[in-house]
């Protein structure tokens, strides 16, 4: 794990102009989806990931403040959170979000300072 401690800072470990879109994203006790490709519509204080099966999945917003790290080479993004915190984060809905900016507002107020 301490490949992802090397990694982290207060962005989450990437820029607006990185690409997570695709990274594994583990939570603390396993695998619990990928980078979704709207990640980078709501820039580095968040990251959207895709859980569970492609079709059956759902898109949920994370705030970097829960990254513990990012391993580029493995392409994968490690969460603070357990499976189960993940995957109760708050759905992203892209009309609602990336439409209306106080939405990303609200999402920091919810999660803590967003960082």
């Amino acid at each position: 794990m301490s490949q992802y401690r090397a990694h982290h800072v207060p962005t989450a470990g990437h820029t607006p102009d990185d690409d997570l879109t695709g990274y594994q994203v583990d939570a603390t006790d396993g695998h619990v989806g990928k980078v979704s490709k709207y990640s980078r519509d709501l820039g580095p204080r968040f990251l959207v990931v895709h859980t569970g099966l492609w079709v059956l999945g759902k898109d949920v917003v994370i705030p970097s403040g829960e990254v513990l790290g990012i391993d580029h080479d493995a392409r994968i993004v490690q969460l603070t959170r357990t499976k189960a915190q993940a995957k109760s984060a708050p759905v992203f809905d892209a009309d609602t979000y990336l439409g209306d900016p106080r939405h990303r507002d609200q999402l920091g107020g919810r999660h803590g300072s967003g960082h």
